[in-house]
């Protein structure tokens, strides 16, 4: 994937996020939705660090390859978890009145999908989505999504650009509903 569907995804539960608070609590500004939207955009964005594997010479195949165990759903529930702590510490979260479990619930949704949605691109090995337990890697029956040039050539080429266009407009609706402005009493418009 080119990414953007993943940033879409973080930006969408960061709106979520915001939007489960109550009216008038602290989380409620656009400075909390801001913050929201960047660290669920941060974690949907987290299991292609293992792209650093490429540099200290972990071959793609490798449990610990690109789209290997940092792809897993194991590696994303304790993704999860970490993520949670973390932004359970950010006071206007506390404020906001939400819970332990909310918190944790949207951050493993945000967390796993990232395999998920990989799954669904129509190259590479696949996904790890198992290890632990399997180093089998995994496509869905349906691979509708454009698999992208991994580093610089995904903007300097023209099938880079093709394959970031092509998700733009696959997740547009996405992205739409997450910034679309509100205007309910309380929220930020």
């Amino acid at each position: 994937m080119a990414s953007l569907g993943h940033v879409a995804v973080g930006m969408a539960a960061g709106r979520l996020w915001t939007m489960g608070a109550p009216p008038g609590a602290a989380g409620r500004g656009l400075a909390t939705l801001a913050r929201a939207m960047v660290a669920f955009g941060a974690l949907s964005l987290a299991p292609d660090l293992d792209v650093i594997a490429f540099r200290f010479g972990i071959p793609y195949a490798a449990p610990f390859g690109h789209r290997g165990a940092a792809h897993s759903l194991c590696v994303a529930v304790a993704l999860a978890v970490v993520a949670a702590a973390a932004m359970r510490l950010a006071p206007d979260q506390v404020e906001a009145g939400q819970t332990r479990f909310r918190l944790w619930l949207l951050c493993a949704a945000v967390a796993v999908s990232h395999g998920l949605l990989d799954t669904l691109t129509d190259g590479g090995l696949g996904i790890a989505l198992l290890w632990p337990f399997s180093n089998e890697r995994y496509f869905a029956p349906w691979t509708p999504i454009p698999v992208a040039p991994i580093g610089a050539r995904m903007f300097i080429t023209a099938r880079g650009l093709r394959v970031a266009t092509i998700e733009a407009l696959q997740f547009a609706p996405l992205l739409v509903w997450a910034v679309w402005p509100r205007r309910r009493p309380g929220y930020p418009s």
